[in-house]
């Protein structure tokens, strides 16, 4: 069988990119915009001034384009965009491909949310909806039934705060206990670190093995991490292959050692996939925030940073930022 890409020529591959929902743009080595498909356009009309791919996204996403432009090398990645309705937000699974003739290709797609999920929450909502008419009509009932209510409101917030593959806090949930540590460490000048961990070489998982395979690895990733922190520490995947740790009342020093016994318990230990025991490793990048200084998002771009010099310095180690 021929490969699809000799039998597709250069105007068919345009015909294509304007007409498939992924978000495809050219840009230069520095993210200087080229040319992009319809996806896009409609997507750059909320940046109508944008001539760099970087001001095309939110001030707190510039910074992990430019560094991924930087790092060229076809590592995916998620970032978050406000879809501007009642300041809900969505995911997006990108990556940056470096192109022979030195231009570099963005790909950005929707992730859509987990239909068992949307669908168990869709279900708890109607059940609370059903709930409240019935309390309308009758005290006696309400009460009865308030506690029901109460419990499946537990639930449905728990189901909206966990991620549905490796059952950690997700992105939203851990972004709002960072938030709320930050201020707690200002308030009581306490110290407090985190470490941002990526699993290495993960496209090449998914490549090799297929994203079946891709998802056990993240969630063998994640039980490594839950299981081998402090009670007080909190971790949660921040987005792909990334996690977040929070360490409270806890300086870089402890942080790094801690992040030194991250790295070697998951390369010590195997994942099987496919028949095959796969071994992994991870980067750490450690920060610890600056009272005065930092924000929340400063210093988790200063930990961003710091895994990406772990990365360009071999990979399999944590570095801890300046």
């Amino acid at each position: 069988m021929k490969k699809l890409a000799d039998l597709i020529n250069a105007t068919d591959v345009g015909e294509l990119l304007e007409y498939i929902h992924a978000m495809v743009a050219l840009v230069e080595r520095d993210g200087s915009l080229v040319s992009w498909n319809r996806a896009f356009e409609t997507y750059k009309s909320n940046y109508p001034y944008a001539s760099n791919l970087q001001n095309c996204f939110s001030s707190k996403e510039r910074d992990r384009i430019t560094n991924r432009l930087d790092l060229n090398q076809p590592d995916p990645f998620v970032v978050e965009i406000d879809d501007g309705s009642e300041g809900k937000s969505v995911f997006y699974d990108c990556v940056i491909l470096p192109l022979a003739n030195g231009h570099s290709l963005f790909i950005g797609e929707h992730i859509s949310s987990n239909a068992s999920m949307q669908e168990i929450i869709q279900r708890l909502n109607r059940r609370i909806r059903m709930f409240q008419v019935e309390s309308e009509h009758a005290k006696k009932i309400a009460r009865n039934k308030q506690t029901e209510v109460d419990g499946i409101m537990v639930q449905a917030h728990e189901l909206s705060n966990t991620d549905v593959l490796t059952f950690l806090p997700n992105r939203r949930m851990i972004v709002k206990t960072l938030q709320d540590e930050v201020a707690r460490a200002e308030r009581y000048s306490a110290p407090l670190s985190i470490s941002v961990v990526d699993v290495d070489h993960f496209k090449r998982v998914n490549d090799t093995h297929g994203h079946m395979a891709g998802d056990e690895v993240l969630r063998h990733v994640a039980f490594q991490l839950r299981d081998h922190i402090r009670h007080p520490d909190v971790v949660g995947r921040y987005g792909g292959e990334e996690f977040l740790i929070l360490l409270p009342n806890t300086a870089s020093e402890e942080a790094a050692e801690q992040a030194a016994r991250l790295c070697r318990y998951v390369r010590e230990s195997q994942v099987n996939v496919d028949q095959h025991s796969l071994n992994l490793t991870v980067s750490i990048g450690v920060a610890q925030y600056q009272p005065g200084v930092d924000t929340w998002d400063s210093l988790l771009n200063r930990a961003d940073n710091a895994m990406y010099e772990a990365k360009n310095n071999g990979r399999d180690q944590w570095y801890v930022a300046k």
